[in-house]
């Protein structure tokens, strides 16, 4: 085939998030078997040596650039502006991260593309995306979203939890503009992609009649070995891009509810704070007893090989989560939130033993005190995780799926 994928977000180095990782693995993937066309946009942070390194890793690699984010004026003006923003975006029914982020000159070079009919299938990675098709591109090509997360699912859910930074904006949202937003886009796709069952049930309420499939994250084997020996010890681990939002407020509600009630038993115990990009609130963290912030280093998996145990405390977020598949292939044993370890069967009746599970403080304290003391239940986690990873998480298996749903197989 000859595929058009679309991504605003510039998918190399694939460590930036999610998303990046996601995107490229998935192009690599179906670059070994198809002509792959990536249109992306360019934010200052790309460095020269990254877009050629990208472009081994595609057929045609078409930049445009990212345009900059609104004016965040103070005062009236910037009230005004806001204002503007939000009614534009409720007219066009449209968030406004989508508005801004839209190319004019992507469009026309997109609808060029169909127009010439050089490509057979249209991808969209991640729903910011879906804007460049237009309904009428159904009739001459297949066209799939790969929508990665909910925006309705995860706003409500900031919402439900408490996390969210501007309460009244997000309700409003939710009431005025994100349920129409996402049964408006999904019924222009020929097919839409999700990464678990929740997000699944949560479109299929939305548009009952759409083909959805589940491909879920995948973990790259070779980049995540097993590790070779247990560590021991009293060693805590929390891994994550540390500017998100989500990341901030796990590690915040870890640091400061758990981790005090833990070094009540466990004096010597460690936490560190893995990940790029640490914000003020997350190097605070760092002054307090037995917490380290690393900011980003050379190689996560060595840190992870090093923890006891991986902590993975989140409290909001959709989605199926790479820092938690990331882990389990490692073979450091989890202690996760139900966000945490959404999408993936860890524990129940039939189901080896993966991970413990917790969302409270004591349940968190009662099952990191569980793994400390006991190296056989520690194994039997890291193991059962292992194998969980290398028979149904892999990106192989993930790529597979997907061009399943490019080929029009999986309908």
């Amino acid at each position: 085939m000859n595929i058009l994928m679309i991504s605003s977000t510039f998918p190399y180095p694939p460590s930036r998030g999610g998303t990046e990782i996601r995107t490229f693995n998935l192009l690599k993937y179906l670059q070994q078997r198809h002509e792959v066309t990536l249109i992306t946009q360019r934010h200052p942070g790309v460095s020269d040596a990254e877009v050629e390194e990208l472009q081994n890793w595609v057929s045609q690699l078409i930049i445009f650039p990212l345009p900059p984010e609104p004016d965040r004026k103070a005062g009236i003006a910037g009230m005004l502006s806001k204002v503007g923003r939000f009614a534009n975006s409720v007219i066009k029914a449209t968030p406004p991260n989508v508005l801004y982020r839209y190319s004019l000159a992507v469009q026309a070079w997109v609808d060029a593309c169909v127009k010439a009919g050089k490509c057979d299938v249209i991808t969209c990675e991640h729903s910011v995306n879906e804007i460049y098709v237009r309904p009428e591109f159904r009739t001459s090509v297949r066209t799939v979203v790969d929508v990665h997360s909910s925006i309705y699912g995860w706003i409500r859910n900031h919402l439900e939890m408490g996390a969210s930074q501007n309460a009244l904006r997000d309700r409003l949202y939710l009431s005025l503009l994100l349920a129409r937003y996402e049964k408006r886009y999904t019924a222009k796709f020929s097919n839409i992609v999700v990464t678990t069952e929740d997000d699944q049930q949560q479109f299929l309420q939305l548009c009952p009649d759409a083909q959805i499939q589940v491909v879920a994250n995948g973990v790259d084997l070779n980049l995540f070995p097993y590790r070779s020996v247990d560590p021991g010890g009293q060693k805590l681990i929390f891994v994550g891009a540390m500017d998100a939002i989500h990341n901030i407020e796990a590690a915040q509600f870890f640091a400061l509810e758990v981790f005090p009630v833990l070094q009540q038993r466990y004096p010597d115990a460690t936490f560190r704070i893995v990940g790029a990009q640490p914000t003020p609130k997350i190097l605070k963290l760092g002054e307090r007893p037995g917490i380290i912030v690393t900011g980003s280093v050379p190689s996560i998996v060595e840190y992870l090989h090093q923890a006891t145990v991986c902590v993975v405390p989140l409290r909001t977020g959709y989605g199926i989560k790479n820092k938690t598949l990331e882990a389990m292939a490692a073979g450091t044993p989890i202690v996760g939130s139900d966000r945490g370890l959404e999408g993936l069967a860890v524990d129940g009746a039939d189901v080896p033993l993966r991970a413990l599970r917790a969302n409270q403080v004591q349940e968190y304290v009662e099952a990191i005190s569980r793994l400390f003391e006991n190296a056989r239940l520690r194994e039997e986690l890291s193991q059962n995780a292992r194998s969980l990873i290398e028979q149904k998480y892999t990106w192989e298996r993930a790529g597979e799926l997907y061009e399943q749903v490019l080929l029009g197989r999986l309908d």
